[in-house]
This record gives structure tokens, sequence and C-alpha cells, in this order.
């Protein structure tokens, strides 16, 4: 019998490459058709094989603080400790806003949303509350409505918003590659609560058919499988952000400037020169969960010109005119709003006019239990 193997032949070979480039193709049509970021940015190994995490991912460097950021939605959120079945004994409360609640420069026992669980909170009808960090960097209100849009999902009993004036300056809006990585929600957003943002903006993402493809999707779900595995790293040293021994703290003395989001000098602001119909859509969204609507702290200087800027982000005609219009719209709109702005004393914010130390968030997570506490909805544990 004769047990030598056929020879290979080039027409042999050719077959193989064809069939496995027709392989190749077929499976990138599939994926290209059948596949979005969505859907596989929900399968997750957070809040099974590994704890979710405490706050949104973010970071630029994986390997000194297990954490990376990426554009897609629902992979963050099925990452967070949010996406974890709600008790029957728990009241849930959201904390949407920038980088201070995200707590920029602090481990998470010392975040604000850190802070306020270890009060041990409960509301009126004895459920337990657990207070969820759904801040995330850089200040856009429509961000923080996009967050919210997918949060919501998730059965929260109350929404707590930080909202400061850069938050609501029109050019921040879309200013955020999340709005720009996820332009259908946005655009989605912009059709049904009728947002005065420009739905056609140059800076939204619209994936061809070839970057739909799995090869054309490879960095994107390279980041997604990158944020499965530091889940190993995060569940063992709950590290998610590099903190630097040393920073450059805020600026306390300042040139002589009023400028303000491309304006030089003091002039009248109303209220279509701020983005509250963000705040509006976000109330609405909510539909029967409350809101409360908070104007952060900031820093207040004593400093070089502190009588013409509170700070290097605010000049002072800006900043008053900013929390006049926000609490006139307030009662109009009959939304529940509580201003904190002067809260905080200056030395306990660290490298920006709203970056708080611990003890900045310690002041205001008190704060905001007391008047919590003191409208009915809580009441201190045990």
């Amino acid at each position: 019998m004769n047990t030598s193997s056929s020879p290979i032949t080039w027409r042999f070979l050719l077959r193989v490459l064809l069939k496995t480039a027709l392989l190749f193709v077929a499976i990138n049509l599939l994926f290209a058709t059948a596949v979005t970021p969505e859907s596989y940015g929900r399968l997750t190994l957070y809040n099974r094989l590994w704890p979710g995490r405490d706050r949104l991912p973010y970071g630029e460097n994986p390997a000194e603080s297990y954490n990376l950021s990426l554009n897609n939605l629902p992979a963050m959120v099925a990452s967070h400790r949010l996406a974890q079945p709600k008790a029957d004994d728990e009241f849930r409360v959201l904390l949407l806003g920038d980088s201070a609640v995200w707590g920029w420069l602090l481990p998470n026992e010392d975040t604000l949303a850190g802070q306020l669980n270890a009060m041990n909170l409960q509301s009126a009808d004895g459920r337990s509350l657990t207070f969820y960090n759904l801040g995330y960097p850089i200040l856009s209100l429509s961000k923080d409505l996009l967050l919210l849009d997918e949060a919501l999902a998730y059965q929260p009993d109350l929404i707590v918003w930080l909202v400061t004036l850069d938050s609501l300056a029109p050019a921040q809006q879309l200013n955020h590659p999340l709005l720009w990585h996820n332009a259908p929600r946005t655009r989605e957003l912009i059709q049904t609560y009728q947002l005065p943002l420009d739905a056609a903006d140059g800076r939204f993402v619209t994936p061809t058919f070839w970057q739909r493809t799995l090869v054309g999707q490879r960095q994107a779900l390279a980041n997604w499988l990158r944020l499965q595995q530091l889940g190993a790293a995060w569940q063992a040293t709950r590290v998610d952000q590099f903190i630097p021994a040393e920073f450059t703290p805020r600026a306390s003395d300042f040139e002589v400037d009023e400028s303000w989001q491309g304006v030089d000098t003091a002039v009248p602001l109303t209220a279509a020169d701020l983005a509250f119909p963000m705040l509006a859509a976000g109330v609405q969204m909510a539909g029967d969960v409350p809101v409360l609507i908070v104007n952060e702290p900031i820093f207040v200087s004593d400093g070089q010109n502190s009588d013409l800027r509170y700070n290097a982000w605010y000049p002072r005609w800006a900043y008053d005119q900013y929390r006049e219009l926000l609490a006139e719209t307030a009662v109009t709109h009959q939304w529940s709003y509580l201003d904190l702005w002067q809260l905080v004393p200056g030395d306990q914010f660290t490298d920006s006019p709203v970056h708080l130390t611990a003890v900045g968030n310690q002041l205001l997570a008190n704060e905001l239990a007391k008047r919590l506490i003191e409208t009915g909805r809580l009441e201190t544990g045990d």
C-alpha cells in the first residue's frame, strides 16, 4: 500500500489561498452587516468575572492605571458597577458631571460618589442609597445627556447633575469625542429634544462600509478587548488612574484679562447664550426620575487681578451673569436646583478651578446629603 502523501502542487496552494480569501471577505461582510459597536460593546466580563468599575473608563496609560479611554458607549457603561442587577432594597443615585465628579487626581474612595457611599444614607422609605459615579472628563452638557440616555436603562431613582459655566458654553456642546463617535445617538437626541446643535457637524464620525468591517473595526475591537483584560488588574489593585506625586496647582494670579469663550470684554448675557436646552432635555428624558441640578463649587482667587477674574476659567462678569440666569431658568422650569459655588475654600482645589481634594469632596458630599435630607428624600443610616 502506498502511504506516501500527495505532493503539494501550485494548484492546491492557489485553491487554499482562494478559499481563505473568500472566507476572509465573507467574515468581513457579515461583520459589517450584522455586528455593531453597540452589540459587541454590551458583551462584558465586568460584573461577572470582574467586579464593575467605580467610574467610567478613562485614561491614556493602561500599564500604569489599568484603564483606558474608548468611545464605545455601551462598553463603557457595561464595565461600570451600575450595570450590576439592582437590589430590591437599593435606591440608585446617578452623579453626572465633568472630571471633578469623575475624580481627577483622586482614588475612588475620595471622589464625591465614594464619600457619599461611605455615609450609608437611606431613602425616606428605608432603601439603602448607592451613588454611581457617571462623571466623565471634558465639560459638555451634551456629553452628560448622552451618558444619561444610556444609564437610564439601569433604573435610577434620583439624578444629581453637577454643572458649571463652561459646561453650558455653546461651543462646548459638541466638543467631545464621545459625541463624535456615537453620531447616530447624538443626532437622535438632537432631533428628539429639538436641541440647538448642528446635526451635520463635520466632527461626527460616519463609518464607511469598509470601516464597519472586522478589519476596519480592529482598533475599536482591540480597545474593547483590552478593557476586558484590564479587569483582572483592576480587581487586584482597584487602581484606575495614575496619580502623580506632584502636579501644577491651579493659578491664583492673572493678567489683566476679562475674556471668556472668545469674548474679550464684558457683555450682557441672555439665556440664549447658554446651553439651557440641554438641561431641559435631561429633565424631560429622566421622566419620573427626579433630577437635582447643582452648580458645582469653583475656586475663587484672592490673588493678582482677582477683582477681574474668579479663576483662570471665569471672569467675574460672565460667571455672575451665569449664576443669575441659571437660578432664573430653574425657577421658570421648576427645576430642583442647588447653588454651591462658594462652598469649598480655595486651598481645597488641586490643578483646576473645579478639581477638588478629598477634603473638598467631603465638604460637598456633606452639603449634598444635608440638602437631600432637608427635602425629605433621604435620611441618615444607622
